[in-house]
């Protein structure tokens, strides 16, 4: 007989930090101003001065409660406690190739090669409900609420991301539905849904790292990333090089800009490094659990620079792989090539650069 999956119950948050850290000053974007011309005409205003500055900002009043949101990381904290040898039944075939849905397993990655430490870093990932993925693989315990899990996935489209989306569109002076016929639900693209935990480490491993992750870019459009509570996340101000951290904020997203939409717009806008960091001490004792959506145009948009009044007048007509000459890839080339690339190299440190696609090369930030 099949076991019983339990019900999600509650879950809660630990504590805040009470450290006094160096905390990014971002600007929230205020969807409640959407139903009016003015309302999105300020919006626009906003998000475009954030994404061209920092890459990242707030997002509130979006239409989705919090209750369905504490689900999500029950249903991700309910994952994570499977024991290890079941979710490794998840892990995707090709992972080293670049495949990327299902369970990433932890210590891929060398994260201080001095001292031999690997990450701890659990990732699952889940596709798209549109029919271009297969959804009878999956753990029971997220099987049984998948329908629920479409439900929310769906309601980031409609509540979020397409409304965000024109407030972009409206900012470079392009038709409202320019970003959003372009990141349609229904049409074959990488978006993913991602429950993500990092464990803890002794003190006596905390000690000795600089950060749990690396600095990167997200490879798509948007990375929506709710709030939890345990600091770590850090963004690296494009116009300085200076990392500050991003404070959690009660009843919003943190949202940020990434590689496509660096590309589209030969970089008017901004794919902002981050990573995590150690959290700070009083928070050093638990596991630091998110839940992540990340955007990304449908697999078949080429990557080469919009042609947007606003961006002519200010020049900005090519991006990297144009001005080199170089082919512009697609949205599903540049996925998995730059799939492919963490999984390969991402298991060492010690590389400064590499090329991904010819015209294109990734840095590699501490």
């Amino acid at each position: 007989m099949p076991v019983p999956v339990p019900e999600l119950g509650t879950y809660n948050y630990v504590p805040e930090t009470k450290e006094q850290l160096d905390w990014a000053e971002l600007v929230t974007v205020d969807l409640a101003a959407f139903n009016t011309p003015e309302g999105k005409k300020q919006q626009a205003d906003i998000l475009i001065a954030a994404v061209r500055e920092k890459g990242f900002f707030y997002v509130k009043n979006f239409g989705i409660s919090q209750e369905r949101v504490d689900r999500q990381f029950a249903l991700g904290k309910r994952f994570y406690e499977l024991p290890l040898e079941e979710k490794l039944k998840y892990v995707p075939r090709g992972l080293d190739e670049g495949q990327f849905n299902g369970y990433v397993p932890a210590g891929r990655r060398v994260i201080d090669q001095e001292n031999n430490i690997r990450d701890q870093i659990e990732i699952f990932n889940i596709p798209k409900f549109n029919g271009d993925f297969d959804h009878s693989h999956h753990p029971a315990v997220v099987a049984e609420k998948l329908e629920e899990v479409e439900e929310f996935a769906r309601s980031l489209h409609s509540e979020v991301l397409d409304p965000l989306y024109v407030l972009l569109a409206i900012a470079l002076e392009l038709p409202e539905d320019y970003f959003t016929n372009i990141h349609k639900y229904e049409v074959k693209s990488e978006d993913h849904l991602r429950y993500m935990r990092y464990s803890k480490y002794p003190p006596e491993i905390n000690a000795k790292l600089s950060n749990w992750s690396y600095g990167h870019t997200d490879l798509g459009s948007f990375t929506l990333l709710f709030r939890q509570p345990v600091a770590g996340l850090q963004i690296r101000y494009p116009s300085t090089n200076e990392w500050k951290w991003v404070k959690p904020q009660d009843a919003t997203l943190t949202v940020n800009a990434c590689d496509a939409l660096q590309f589209l717009t030969a970089g008017y806008v901004k794919s902002t490094v981050h990573r995590v960091t150690v959290p700070p001490k009083d928070q050093q004792h638990v596991d630091r659990l998110g839940l992540l959506y990340f955007s990304r145009p449908h697999n078949d948009v080429k990557l080469d620079t919009i042609k947007s009044p606003l961006l002519e007048r200010e020049g900005y007509t090519e991006n990297e792989f144009e001005s080199g000459g170089n082919p512009v890839p697609t949205m599903e080339e540049w996925t998995f090539a730059k799939q492919k690339w963490q999984r390969s190299k991402a298991r060492v440190s010690g590389y400064e650069t590499a090329t991904i696609l010819p015209g294109f090369n990734e840095k590699v930030y501490a």
